[in-house]
Formats: structure tokens, C-alpha cells, sequence
């Protein structure tokens, strides 16, 4: 079977704080080292109540440190946000502290709303539109130092020398991201918790285009998935509620935290509603191990992933570990598997 890996947002739960939220993540890092899972990756987001991760690279590096076995990287940095010299910089960083255990991963999206976006880049300079490619291109060159002769550029040294780039992954929920990776040969990851776009079609199109580039051998496709599990189908189904009403919410720009069960289950859900959380059930996998089994491996079979990233939203934080635990055992994952980038 194909690798699985973890994808956290870590989601600020009800009741609880935006702190404890990233302790939580640590603890379900250290929960699934031993279970045989291939990548631990933490999301960028900015100014959401509900998702406590804005600085992903610190939560890579407390991660990485606590634990022995799990590639941990980013999904992703939102590479628009920040100058790419200081992504090369941060990222030799945690690669020089932690050689070959991490990932970068790069995203096109800001991660927050408008305001927040021009908030977080206002010393960049005039926005001239999508400049994604051109800071990718730019944090290349860094990474081999590579500028024209008599570029300004070529002039400084990228610290700690000596150390490369960690395995760069484009992420998207369209072609776009998709044709990109393939032809700069770079591994790629389609989010399909949330895009709207179809995952097979972007996964093969990333494979039909893959150019090699001295980067990576042969192409690598994640496919992220939403997934809820428990013992049974009708307990998963119930664990799942909180991550529905989330998902409403988060539809009517609400960005408030995870609600508990109880809440969820309170809530007065109109016909409407309903309807909108049926729909949705395209992007949320739930069940028991051997349903989330058979979902896993027609979903690979689909797309021809070369793995499967989960990202599971449950309010209770024992459940969600012991979700990750029933996934690892039922799919046959084992310590020491070869987590090679």
C-alpha cells in the first residue's frame, strides 16, 4: 500500500485557546511518529480565529525535534508572503538541524483575507498581481546559487552554506499548480479537502508533464484528503459532525473555532443546510478503518498518488489521535518505513 501522512491546520478547538492549540499539535506529532506515517505537515494561515498556525517554519522545527522518525514540512508556506531569500535562509536552517526530515512546501494563496495579505506584504513594495512564479524562480537561484553573472544577487551568501534546499512541493487545488510542478519537476500536492477542481485530472496532468530538472528523479503526487475514522461507521459519522458544522460556518466567512459535539449535534440544521453537508461528503471521507481502506485505495487508484496526506478536523483530541492510530493499523503502516523524500 501507498505511504500515508498527516497534514495539521491546527485547528483552535472550542473552549480551548489558540496555545493549546499548537500543543495539541505537538502531541499528535509525537502520537503518530511511532505509527509508521512518512510526513507531518503544518499549514500557514494568518489572522483566522480558527487556525492557530501563522509561522509554520517554528512549528517545524519544536516538531521535528520531538520527535525521530516523521518527515515534518510545511503545507506550505505561502511563498507570496515572504521574501524568498528568507525562506532559503530558514529552510537550510531546519535542514542543517534535521538532514533529510524535512519538506518545503509552497503555496500560491496568502492564506488569510485581502486586508491581511497587503498587512503582511506592505514592505514589499507595489503588488503587481500573481508574482508566485517569480519568487519561486528567485528562491531557486538562492538555493544554487545560480544568478547571472553580474547580478546584485550573486553577491551573497546564503546562510548556512553548504546545505540544500529541503524536497520542494507545489501545492494546488487546480491544473495550474499541477502543470507547474510537472514541468520544473518538483513534487506536487493537490489539496482535496477544499478544491473544487478534480483530483485525478490534476494529478495526471502533473505526471503527463513531468520534466525532470535535477530536482527530484522521478515525480511524487500527494493527494490531501479530509478523513474522519473511528471503530464503527455510525461513531465516525457522529465524530465527523463538528467538522460539517465547521465547514458551514467557514462557508458564511465565519472563522470561529472547531465546535464540540455537543454543539453540533444542538445545532438546528435547516433542509438547506443538509443539503449543503450531503454535497460536501465528496471531500470528507468518514468511517470505520476498513470503509476508510477501501475509500483510500480507490482514491489512489484514481489519481495514481504515490501517497495519501490526511487532514482529520475532530474536537476531541483523544479521538482524533486514536482516528490516526485506527487508519496506520488498518492500512498496515509500520515504523521504520521508508520515508525517503
Amino acid at each position: 500500500m501507498i505511504p500515508l501522512s498527516i497534514l495539521d491546520l491546527s485547528f483552535v478547538n472550542a473552549g480551548a485557546t489558540p496555545a493549546q492549540a499548537l500543543h495539541d499539535s505537538l502531541a499528535l506529532a509525537r502520537h503518530a511518529d511511532p505509527l509508521g506515517y512518512t510526513r507531518y505537515w503544518l499549514s500557514e494561515h494568518h489572522a483566522l480565529p480558527s487556525v492557530a498556525s501563522p509561522a509554520p517554519e517554528i512549528m517545524i522545527g519544536q516538531i521535528a525535534a520531538a520527535t525521530r522518525t516523521l518527515r515534518v514540512g510545511s503545507g506550505g508556506i505561502m511563498l507570496p508572503n515572504h521574501a524568498p531569500l528568507l525562506v532559503a535562509e530558514r529552510f537550510k536552517t531546519l535542514e542543517a538541524l534535521f538532514p533529510g526530515r524535512i519538506d518545503l512546501g509552497l503555496g500560491r494563496a496568502p492564506g488569510t483575507d485581502g486586508l491581511t495579505a497587503q498587512a503582511l506584504r506592505r514592505r514589499d513594495g507595489p503588488q503587481g498581481g500573481d508574482d508566485f512564479l517569480e519568487r519561486l524562480r528567485e528562491l531557486l537561484l538562492w538555493d544554487a546559487n545560480a544568478f547571472p553573472e553580474g547580478h546584485p544577487f550573486g553577491r551573497i551568501a546564503v546562510m548556512p552554506s553548504g546545505v540544500p534546499l529541503p524536497p520542494i512541493f507545489l501545492l494546488g487545488s487546480s491544473d495550474y499548480s499541477a502543470q507547474l510542478s510537472g514541468r520544473m519537476g518538483l513534487g506536487f500536492a493537490f489539496a482535496q479537502h477544499f478544491g473544487s477542481a478534480d483530483a485525478a485530472q490534476a494529478m495526471l496532468a502533473y505526471r503527463g508533464l513531468w520534466q525532470s530538472s535535477g530536482r527530484r528523479e522521478a515525480p511524487h503526487a500527494i493527494l490531501a484528503v479530509a478523513a474522519i475514522c473511528a471503530e464503527t461507521d455510525a461513531e465516525a459519522e457522529r465524530l465527523a459532525m463538528s467538522s460539517e458544522l465547521a465547514t458551514l460556518r467557514r462557508e458564511r466567512g465565519e472563522y470561529v473555532a472547531l465546535p464540540s459535539l455537543e454543539e453540533a449535534e444542538r445545532y438546528p440544521y435547516t433542509d438547506a443546510e443538509r443539503a449543503r453537508i450531503r454535497r460536501g461528503r465528496a471531500r470528507l471521507h468518514v468511517g470505520s478503518p476498513a470503509t476508510l481502506a477501501i475509500t483510500f485505495e480507490r482514491l489512489a487508484t484514481e489519481t495514481q498518488a504515490d501517497e495519501i496526506m490526511i487532514f482529520s478536523a475532530i474536537h476531541d483530541q483523544a479521538a482524533r489521535r486514536h482516528s490516526y492510530s485506527l487508519i496506520a493499523e488498518t492500512w498496515g503502516l509500520a515504523a521504520g518505513v521508508d520515508r525517503a523524500a
